[in-house]
């Protein structure tokens, strides 16, 4: 059987607090990691475990057993030197996956450069996806993979009800790849070619940004 993964998150403001929320409701074990003592306590009954340290210390840092941990979350918010000294001690001390929360986008240049596995830009990210929710009325998700291209789940326009993916010919004309249908609680991936959608069927695609947006053609 294999290992279950352990995660240790720095820093408990709301991003941070999510994450650990989130992985201890999924089943993993969970460190949470805070200098102040309010957002530990408030975090100490959800979490496998919730400590008041400044993981700023490569003293408690070591104390912490931090290097025993399969991935690191560096989620320190509006102090950039505390987040970049946080990402430098940890990868110093060998953890194998560090994933690092970023202001904006020279902070996130710096953690590339110093050794971050993974930086994200949480309000980037989903100012990204509301946008792309806002302007179509059939994208209900957007995830960028790439600066070209991005993952979406799209309800099923009106035009494709009642059609299979091999009658629409979505990659030939639209560039966009169906990757996997969802009905209800049901997910059919990789859908055959002669899959029929229906009407509340959403939709899992892959494609490039614009060609995404072009699906909204078959709405009309």
């Amino acid at each position: 059987m294999a290992k279950k993964k352990q995660f240790a998150i720095l820093g408990l403001g709301r991003f941070g607090s999510s994450v650990a929320y989130t992985l201890t409701n999924m089943g993993y074990d969970v460190l949470a990691v805070d200098s102040n003592e309010e957002r530990v306590e408030e975090v100490s009954k959800e979490v496998t475990h919730a400590v008041q340290a400044n993981v700023t210390s490569e003293k408690n840092l070591q104390a912490l057993g931090i290097r025993n941990f399969d991935v690191v979350i560096v989620a320190i918010g509006e102090d950039i030197q505390a987040s970049i000294m946080a990402t430098i001690l940890v990868k110093d001390m060998g953890v194998e996956h560090v994933v690092v929360k970023s202001q904006d986008k020279m902070h996130g240049e710096v953690l590339k450069r110093i050794g971050a596995d993974r930086v994200i830009f949480p309000e980037w990210d989903m100012g990204c996806r509301v946008a792309h929710n806002l302007a179509t009325t059939n994208i209900l998700d957007y995830i960028e993979l790439s600066p070209e291209y991005s993952l979406a789940e799209v309800s099923v326009p009106t035009k494709m009800v009642g059609k299979t993916p091999q009658e629409l010919d979505l990659r030939a004309k639209y560039g966009v790849t169906v990757l996997a249908i969802k009905r209800g609680n049901d997910i059919n991936i990789s859908p055959k070619a002669n899959a029929q959608f229906h009407k509340s069927d959403v939709l899992i695609v892959v494609g490039k940004q614009g060609d995404i947006n072009r699906l909204e053609e078959l709405n009309s």
